[in-house]
C-alpha cells in the first residue's frame, strides 16, 4: 500500500538549499538507508530528514514499547479496545503504541500510520517527524528501531506552499479570474436560518468536487455528519469498531439560500464537543474561468458561551479568525492537491463584526484563495 502524504531527504547525506520557498539542487546519493531509534514517552521526534515532492520512502521498524497494565506493543500497535474511545491519540484509527509519521509543521500537518512497514510517497516538501501513537502525557517506555530507505528522491523544484501560505503579504501572485468582479458576486458573510449575518467568508477553493474533498481528506479533515440521525448511526458504528467519534454535526448556516454543502472538522477525540477547527463550504452558482468555485467560512471553536439570540448555549469561536484561515491554508497546502495559494482583499473588506450568536471577531480582510491541480 502506498500512502500519499506530504514528505524528502535533507541532511544525513542529502542536502537541499531553500530560496524563496522553492527547494534547490539536491546533492548526495539518490538512494540511501538511514537508521533511527524512536523512544516512547516523547510523542514526536525530529528525524533530521527533509523530503521533497515525489520522494518515495520505504520505512520499516522493529522493537516494542510498553504501557502500564498492557502487553508490549510492536510498531503496529495494540489492538484497539473500549478504553481507546476515551483516549486522545494522534491517529484515531491506529493502535495505541503504533509507529507514526508526520511531515512539516507538527501544529498543522496530519499524523499518519506507519506501523512495522510502509512505503510512503510524498506529495510536498517538509521535515519528517516520527513518533508513537500515545497520549501526550508520554506514559510509555521502550523504543522502535526505524530504517528508512530512499527509493526515489523526488522533485527539488516544487514550491513550498505551506511556508508561503502563512503570510498574505508574501503572496502577491495574481490568480486568473480572482478579481473585484468576482467578489461582487461572492458574499462577505454567511447567515443563520433567520437571515442574520454570521461568520465571514474567508477562503475560496477553485477545483472539482473530487479535488476539494481529496485536499481536505489528505490534510486529515473529516466530513462531519449532517443530521442527528446520521450522527447516532455513525457514533454507534465508531463505538463498535472502537474508534473515537469526531464527526459531530455542526449547525446549519446558509449561503445562496441553502445550508452548507459540506462541513469539515479537525478535532481531537473526546474534546470534539467543546473545541475543534471547523468550516463550511458551498458550491457557488457561478464558475471561475470554467472551473468550479467553492466558498468557505472557517472558524475555531475554543469553548462555550451564551447565545445572545435566545440565552442558550453555543460555541465560542477564536475572535482572530485569520488564525483559522492560516490553519486551513497550511493544512491544505501540503496535500499535493493544491497548486497555487494566494490572497485577495476585496473592496470594503470585513475587518470586524459579530457572529449570528453575538460573539465578536476580527480580520485583516484578506480572503484565502486555493487553486487545485498538479504542482
Amino acid at each position: 500500500m502506498v500512502l500519499r502524504v506530504a514528505l524528502a531527504v535533507v541532511s544525513l547525506g542529502i542536502t537541499v538549499a531553500a530560496k524563496d520557498g522553492v527547494a534547490q539542487d539536491l546533492k548526495g546519493p539518490a538512494k540511501k538507508s538511514y537508521e533511527l531509534d524512536i523512544s516512547a514517552g516523547k510523542q514526536w521526534t525530529d528525524s533530521g530528514i527533509d523530503v521533497l515532492s515525489g520522494t518515495r520512502l520505504a520505512v520499516s521498524a522493529t522493537g516494542t514499547v510498553q504501557f502500564e497494565q498492557a502487553p508490549a506493543a510492536g510498531p503496529d500497535g495494540l489492538t484497539r479496545g473500549w478504553k481507546d474511545l476515551l483516549r486522545v491519540l494522534p491517529v484515531n484509527n491506529g493502535g495505541r503504541g503504533a509507529l507514526l509519521g508526520r511531515i512539516g509543521n507538527v501544529e498543522y500537518s496530519p499524523a499518519f500510520l506507519i506501523g512495522s512497514q510502509k512505503e510512503v510517497r510524498c506529495t510536498g516538501p517538509g521535515r519528517l517527524f516520527l513518533g508513537v501513537n500515545e497520549e501526550s502525557d508520554g506514559s510509555a517506555t521502550g523504543s522502535f528501531h526505524v530504517t528508512i530507505q530512499v527509493l526515489e528522491v523526488g522533485s527539488a523544484t516544487a514550491p513550498d506552499l505551506a511556508t508561503s501560505a502563512a503570510d498574505p503579504t508574501k503572496l502577491n501572485s495574481k490568480i486568473p479570474g480572482v478579481d473585484a468582479a468576482l467578489f461582487e458576486k461572492v458574499p462577505r458573510r454567511i447567515q443563520d436560518e433567520a437571515g442574520d449575518p454570521g461568520d465571514m467568508v474567508n477562503f475560496l477553493i477553485i477545483g472539482t468536487e473530487e479535488q476539494m474533498k481529496q485536499a481536505f481528506s489528505n490534510a486529515g479533515w473529516v466530513i462531519v455528519d449532517k443530521t442527528k440521525k446520521a450522527a447516532v448511526l455513525h457514533g454507534l458504528v465508531s463505538s463498535l469498531t472502537k474508534q473515537s467519534y469526531v464527526e459531530v454535526p455542526m449547525s446549519e448556516l446558509f449561503l445562496f439560500g441553502r445550508s452548507q454543502d459540506y462541513g469539515f472538522a479537525h478535532a481531537e477525540p473526546f474534546q470534539v464537543v467543546e473545541t475543534r477547527h471547523h468550516l463550511r463550504v458551498w458550491k457557488a452558482p457561478f464558475e471561475v474561468n470554467g472551473q468550479t468555485l467553492w466558498i468557505g467560512a472557517a472558524t475555531h471553536d475554543i469553548g462555550i458561551e451564551r447565545d445572545q439570540r435566545n440565552n442558550g448555549i453555543t460555541h465560542k469561536i477564536d475572535p482572530n479568525v485569520d488564525d483559522e484561515r492560516k490553519y486551513v491554508a497550511q493544512t491544505l497546502a501540503e496535500t499535493g492537491v493544491i497548486k497555487q495559494v494566494g490572497y485577495f482583499r476585496p473592496e470594503h473588506p470585513l475587518t470586524e463584526a459579530k457572529t449570528a450568536t453575538g460573539g465578536g471577531f476580527h480580520s485583516d480582510g484578506n480572503v484565502l484563495i486555493l487553486v487545485c491541480g498538479q504542482q
